[in-house]
């Protein structure tokens, strides 16, 4: 299928590994151009290496207004097509284990900077009467996940304001959509086996094993498989498609809207 994004512009944020890595390169693949924002310019730079035609790269902390600064300026006057909102999680904490400090750089770093830069960018696509948002959160936003409270919390709320912008900007062309990925291949699932072994006297691999038996496909994501799917969302083909929060977890949600 041609997915109609060549030379279309995206900003991918988190796009040094992980989701926002792969979707970044799933979408450069496709011929889209991409600007790539992370806080580690050498892994940019792989990219720009790879892709010098299409890709730009922001370094810098998504909490910061500045590292927004520069994404505006990377834009320039040149016309959006989508963002892709995106970066690690908090830490692993049970609600008792956490104290009031830990809420508030939670909110910091899951909640607050999604909000303020889709609020700066926003005008970009309703200007031009089309736009692709798309936030990338967690299975936990339809069942939460033991010990990750943090991101059980602060990701649904996430998930409440994009599902209040999709209806406001719906009928100016611009779709809204979160993904809600489970256990996937990537080093954020780390910390996530890292809190079962602390918790328990099985080994790393152990623990592992024992939660891709536990999805019913048997195994882990991969991160080309949800950036495939990411990059349908993003594209004009997805244009009746808003305010959902689609699983991309190998079945693991119980629920009949899984």
């Amino acid at each position: 299928m041609d997915l109609e994004i060549t030379n279309q512009r995206f900003v991918v944020c988190g796009a040094s590994s992980g989701f926002g890595r792969a979707i970044a390169e799933q979408l450069l693949n496709e011929g889209a151009k991409v600007i790539a924002v992370a806080r580690r310019e050498e892994k940019l730079d792989e990219l720009t290496a790879q892709y010098p035609e299409l890709a730009q790269t922001v370094a810098g902390d998504l909490t910061d207004d500045d590292t927004h600064n520069k994404i505006e300026a990377a834009i320039g006057n040149a016309q959006l097509h989508g963002v892709v909102i995106n970066a690690g999680g908090p830490p692993a904490l049970t609600p008792l284990e956490t104290a009031i400090p830990d809420w508030d750089e939670g909110y910091k770093n899951v909640m607050r900077w999604k909000i303020e830069l889709v609020l700066r960018l926003v005008s970009y696509f309703t200007a031009k009467d089309y736009g692709r948002i798309l936030f990338v959160e967690s299975q936990s936003v339809k069942q939460p996940i033991p010990s990750l409270v943090l991101s059980n919390s602060f990701r649904a709320g996430v998930v409440g304001f994009a599902k209040s912008l999709s209806q406001e900007i719906a009928d100016q062309g611009v779709t809204v959509n979160v993904l809600a990925p489970g256990s996937h291949d990537t080093p954020a699932i780390e910390r996530v086996i890292q809190k079962k072994v602390d918790n328990s006297d099985k080994s790393f691999e152990e623990v592992k094993k024992e939660m891709e038996t536990s999805i019913p496909v048997g195994r882990f994501g991969k991160g080309e498989e949800i950036a495939s799917l990411a990059a349908w969302i993003l594209s004009p083909h997805a244009g009746y498609v808003t305010g959902q929060t689609i699983s991309h977890d190998g079945g693991s949600i119980q629920g009949l809207f899984g």
